[in-house]
Order: C-alpha cells, then structure tokens, then sequence
C-alpha cells in the first residue's frame, strides 16, 4: 500500500473527505430544519451503518431502527412526533457508514431513488414550497464553497509554495518552440490574465479552445536589461497528457528532488553525471563523493539507505566557484563549457560540502518524424543530421518481469524483427507484444545475447529505457524530418544501414556520439558555410570495411547545427522546481479576497474541464476517481498540512461543482425538476423522475468505474 502514502497521510485524507461531505450534508440537514420539513436521518457514508446516534437512545454500533422499532412497534420515519417528544427520543438519526463515497440526508416524503414515496404530512418534503425545496437542494453545495472559502484562507494566511510561472525548459518542435519562448522567460499574463503560478500556465493552454492562439506576455533578462515581450501561443493535443498543451516545464531551483518515487533513478542519473566515478585531487576534496564516506571504495553508488539519507534535499552551491540559486545558471554555465566537464560544490547531508566534476551532454537535434507512427507517445527522435542512436537499458527494478534477464547499460540491437530500433520503434514493439514475450538482440559489454523478455499485459517492459550515446552505433537512420512530405535530412544520400558503426567525421575519429557532436560543431566553426562534411561508417555486415560517404548540409541544416549547444548531464527534472510563496501577508481581509479569488477560478476551471471534455481537448483519461484524489491528497499531505487543507478546499469547489449539473441523482437534477414544478405548476411524473434517477446512476456509476480504472492504471503502471 505503498502508493497511499503514510498511514497517517490516508487516515487525514479519508477523514478530510468526510469533513466535506459532512458539510455538504449539513446544508441540506440545516435547511431541511430551517423549512419545517422532518429530518429522519443524517448520514456521512453509504451502505452499512457502522456507528449511529440518536438523542433519546445514545450511541450504538449500528443503527438505531432496531431500537426504535422495539420501543414504537414502527420504523422512526413513521412515530408520531408527540409520541417522540413524550419519550423524549429525537426524530433524526445521525450515522457513520460503512463506504466513505458520499451522505445523505433522508427526510419524510422525499426518496431519490423513488419520487413516488411522497407523504401528505404537512411536515413532509414535497408540502414545502418550491422556494424552500431550492433552498434545501442548493444549500449542500453552498456550504461547499463557503467552506472551500475558508480553507482556502487558513491555507493563504499561512501561505501556501507554488511553481513559480518561469520557464525551465521547452520542447523541441512544441507550440512554446515554435512561437519563441525561451529557458528563463518568467510569464506575466495570459490573455490578459495574470499568471502568479505556473499551473495557471497549464490551465490556461488546457483550456484553451483548439486551434485559438494564445496572448503570452513574458519578462526575458533579469534587472536592468529585463524586458517584457507578447508572443502568440497555440496549444497542440499532447498524446502522452491527453489534453492541450504549449510544450514547456517550469523552472528549478538548485535543491535536488526528495520525491521517494525518484529516488532510486536520480541514484542512476547521478551516476552517470559523474557523482562517484572521479578520482580524488589533491588536498581533502575529491571531483565526487569522498570513496568509503557513502559511496564504496571502487566508486559505486551507495546503499539506498545512505543514498536517500544524504540527499534528502542535498543542493547545488556553486558553479565554476560562483554561488548558484537556479538551476538556470547551471545550465548556462553548460551551455559556454564546450563539452567539458563544469567544477561544482555541493552540500550533502553527513558529508558537507563536496566538489563533483559535474558532466555534459549536447543538446541533441529534434529529428521530427514526418509521418508520426500511430499510438507512439512523441513524434520525434533524439539524434543529429538525420541519425539517431540505438536504445539504452537503465535500471532495472527487482519488481520488474525483466529483472534477471535485462541489466542496466544492455544496448537493443534488435527487437523482433527490426534491426536498429529507434526509441519509438522499441515502444511499439513492447506494445504489440503486451501480454506476452518479445524477442531481443542485445549487446551486453561487447558480446551480442539473443534473450526472450516478458511483457506486461499493459504493453511494458518494467525498466528504465534511454538512449545509447556511449556507442558509435546508429538506429534506422531518417530519409526526412519536419510536417509532410518532409525535409531530406543531411545523411540521406548516404543510404545507411541500421547498425553502422561511425568511424569518423571530417577525420576526426568517433569513440561516441558527443565526439560525433563535437566534430561536426568543430567543422561548422571552421567553415560557417560548409556544404558537406566527410562520414566514414562501417556497415554491420560480416567483413564489411569502412566505407566513407557525404554528409550534405542546407543552410538550414547548419543554423539548426549551430543552434546547438551543451547542458548539464543532471538535467533540471532531478530538482525541485522554482517557488513561489502566496499569501495574504497576515492580513485576514487579503485572505478572504484570496480565498474568494480561488473559488471563483476553481469554479470556471472546473466548468471549463467538462465543457473541453465534451469538445475532446481533454481526454477521459485525465480524470480522477476517489481512488485518485486519495492518492494524491496522501501525497499531498507530505508537503504538510496547509498543501492538505488547500487540497482540500480545491476538493470541496469542485464537489460543489458536480453536484449541482442537471444530473437527475445530483442535486443540480432535482433543481431542474423543482423549476420544471415552478413552470407548470406540477411536477414531473414519478414514472418519468424514477427513469431520470435510474439513467443519473448509470452514468455516475460509469464514470466511477472509468475513473477508477484509470486511477488504479496510473498507480500500477
């Protein structure tokens, strides 16, 4: 039950769940008294009754019916008020059920699974006038946002950390790229909007109706040369999100990540980034962990224990001797090293301040596919001038299926039956084979394994996948990149087969693919307007030699070779993202224009979501179940318990929300039939609001059951 979190994080969720639906119920329960119609009984729950309190009888595990049908000779609903007043026994039951999925509160004459059971009582539901039966409907979700009102300003008077709208990173080809919005941009508006968090950002581009471009107003430069500019954004589906998007990643500080579930590949990513494989300098520092201190003394990571000890917000001081706050010098700092490996001093918990030769990696071309294979989660392939490298094996879980058989750093030579597969075509394959086996031709060190992988039935292997840049191997090279019919991509004269193994470039020789980067970037410095540069490959046939061809370059090929540059081996996904603090300065009249402010966007945020999700530019996929919201309101409550009350209020809007659509079995649908009442002066027929009720059930319980497996697919998956 990992994925719950602590124990104490579900208890407080299952019980904050509780205090809403509480609320929600206390609406109607007060209204209810308020009109002088008869309350039988209040309940937070469904089902069973697991505990119950009536005054007059007291507390009893399970319900007070058994009782009161003793004492009365009848169910409570149906005692006599005299007869319960002269007893000095309560009319209404108050009770705990067994499912922690909703409440009610029964009252005479008014059943919404049966809207033949009226009563003639005057005290009943259905003698009340109209206008105190609206009141008694939309009092629930009234409480609801008064309350999410409140929570959200306990949560603003002690202030709540956000993602501070700046841009950390954009992806190559998205929308962000396309309209020119840059590392570093911190985002003023939206459409006119202010943007004080980067969720508003996320919101804005989920929301936005298809195919309409979005106003960004952003500030680029800091201090005195910083400048503000408007740039026209429009969002595109994203396949892996399910809904719109601009294709950009919020800014991160200089404190690495204390997410448990990263963990243990920020452990192999640190690895790779040279945290513990530099030998000692002279003096008491070393370029890396100090040998014996966590790490073992041949350089290997250590423990899990030890690792998730000593960088439980371990954070990055400086760069190249100068103090760092953002993760953004850092990769500056990358960016003008030329490929070497940058000088940096970092403070580790139980160690103290340590220096790590920190490595770099390029900034590899976005080689678009021209016609994106269907299903795949990106149309694009990491690689330069129309080559991409063979598929990496990362870490591999215990837990994993794979475990045993695949071992980090193994390099797919074959998968079925394609010879070189590329990042997507490694995906798909695992896809096709969901359920079953896949073959595969690994390299593993330097010799070629044939093994039979299992698939999960949800088309997964269960390892960390990346790519192989440590061998001067290609995948199936591009014959075009770029939208249809597609731009021919520098290497395609040269006919590669899968597999060939780079020799050199312009006579330098090729160990790696960074050497491949540095070459070619070397040739485009010396010769701004090269046309060609000189490739030598060897095909991977048996006794093929060396073979050399020529590598032709437009003039947009060389402004994208330019274009590129170096970033840090650890890249910014490893740290906590930039914050920003909102809050009402102590000022409670600040906190209730706050809390007021949440609500009413919450309100059109969430109205927005069901009207997007009709359009199609949010897929079903992204909602959430109770299933859901409990696991990340557990994970919420880590962040302590002002994110859990924010969460919370958030919860409670979006309560309000649901149960006010004119969906017959939500408060919203027995609205409609109190106005249709009011039109034609009679209500509709019970044959008609029974059918009603029967059809609201069927599509809350399909929903519930979509949502719930989708929430149970994310939590395994």
């Amino acid at each position: 039950m990992e994925w719950l979190g602590t124990s104490t994080n579900f208890v407080m969720v299952v019980i904050g769940f509780g205090v809403l639906i509480a609320v929600h119920e206390f609406g109607h329960f007060i209204a209810a008294k308020w009109a002088g119609v008869r309350v039988d009984s209040f309940a937070v729950g469904m089902g069973p009754v697991v505990i119950a309190f009536r005054r007059g009888i007291g507390i009893r595990f399970g319900s007070t019916e058994g009782e009161m049908r003793r004492r009365f000779g009848s169910e409570a609903i149906a005692v006599d008020p005299k007869r319960l007043q002269e007893a000095g026994v309560d009319e209404t039951e108050y009770s705990l059920r067994l499912l922690p999925l909703g409440g009610f509160v029964r009252m005479l004459g008014q059943d919404d699974l049966n809207a033949s059971a009226t009563s003639s009582d005057e005290r009943s539901y259905t003698k009340a006038p109209i206008w105190k039966r609206m009141v008694i409907v939309s009092a629930g979700v009234i409480c609801n946002i008064l309350l999410a009102i409140a929570m959200f300003m306990i949560a603003f008077l002690v202030g709540v950390r956000f993602d501070a709208p700046v841009i950390g990173s954009v992806g190559p080809g998205s929308p962000a790229a396309e309209a020119g919005l840059q590392p570093g941009d911190r985002i003023l508006t939206i459409d006119g909007q202010p943007a004080t968090t980067f969720s508003d950002v996320q919101i804005a581009a989920a929301m936005a109706r298809p195919g309409t471009a979005l106003s960004i107003v952003v500030e680029r430069g800091s201090g005195a040369e910083s400048k503000s500019q408007t740039l026209a954004v429009t969002p595109k589906q994203n396949a892996a999100a399910g809904m719109l998007a601009i294709g950009v990643a919020p800014a991160s500080s200089t404190q690495l990540t204390d997410e448990a579930e990263a963990r243990p590949f920020l452990e192999s990513a640190m690895q790779r980034a040279g945290f513990w494989d530099h030998a000692a300098r002279e003096g008491s520092s070393s370029w890396g962990i100090p040998a014996g201190v966590l790490a073992a003394t041949d350089g290997s990571p250590p423990d899990a224990a030890k690792f998730a000890s000593a960088f439980q917000g371990a954070q990055l001081l400086a760069v190249e001797g100068k103090p760092v706050t953002t993760f953004e010098s850092l990769a500056a700092a990358a960016q003008a090293s030329g490929g070497d490996p940058l000088p940096t001093r970092w403070m580790v918990n139980g160690v103290g301040d340590v220096d790590v030769a920190l490595r770099t990696t390029p900034t590899w071309q976005a080689l678009q596919y021209t016609e994106k294979p269907a299903n795949a989660p990106l149309d694009y392939e990491l690689g330069l001038l129309g080559m991409a490298p063979l598929v990496r094996i990362g870490r591999v879980p215990e837990e994993s299926g794979c475990s045993g058989i695949l071992r980090e750093g193994d390099v797919v030579l074959r998968i079925a039956d394609i010879d070189g597969p590329r990042q997507i075509d490694f995906r798909s394959s695992i896809a096709q084979h969901a359920g079953g086996t896949v073959g595969l031709r690994i390299m593993r060190g330097s010799t070629p394994v044939d093994i039979s992988a299992p698939v999960s039935r949800e088309g997964r292997l269960g390892v960390e996948i990346g790519s192989a840049w440590e061998v001067p191997l290609i995948a199936r090279p591009f014959d075009t990149v770029g939208a249809p019919p597609g731009q021919p991509t520098p290497v395609r004269s040269c006919q590669l087969m899968p597999l060939s193994r780079l020799q050199s470039l312009e006579g330098t020789p090729l160990a790696n693919w960074n050497d491949l980067f540095r070459a070619a970037k070397s040739a485009l410095a010396a010769q701004p307007n090269v046309a060609s540069l000189a490739l030598i490959c060897t095909p991977p046939t048996p006794d093929a030699r060396p073979e050399p061809c020529s590598v032709d370059l437009t003039a947009s090929d060389r402004d994208a070779l330019a274009a590129l540059s170096w970033r840090p081996a650890l890249g910014p996904e490893w740290f906590r993202p930039a914050e920003v603090t909102l809050n009402a300065g102590g000022s409670p009249a600040r906190a209730i224009a706050l809390g007021f402010h949440e609500t009413h966007k919450l309100v059109l945020m969430t109205y927005l979501t069901l009207d997007r999700l009709f359009r199609g530019s949010v897929a079903v996929s992204q909602l959430r179940g109770p299933v859901g919201i409990v696991h990340i309101g557990t994970r919420i409550a880590d962040r302590g318990v002002t994110y859990l009350v924010f969460f919370m209020a958030m919860i409670s809007v979006n309560l309000a929300v649901i149960n006010f659509l004119p969906i017959p079995v939500a408060d919203g649908g027995l609205m409609v039939f109190l106005l249709y009442e009011r039109l034609r002066g009679k209500p509709p027929s019970p044959a008609f609001q029974n059918g009603a009720m029967v059809a609201g059930l069927i599509i809350v319980g399909m929903l519930f059951a979509v949502t719930f497996y989708y929430d149970v697919m994310r939590l395994i998956g």
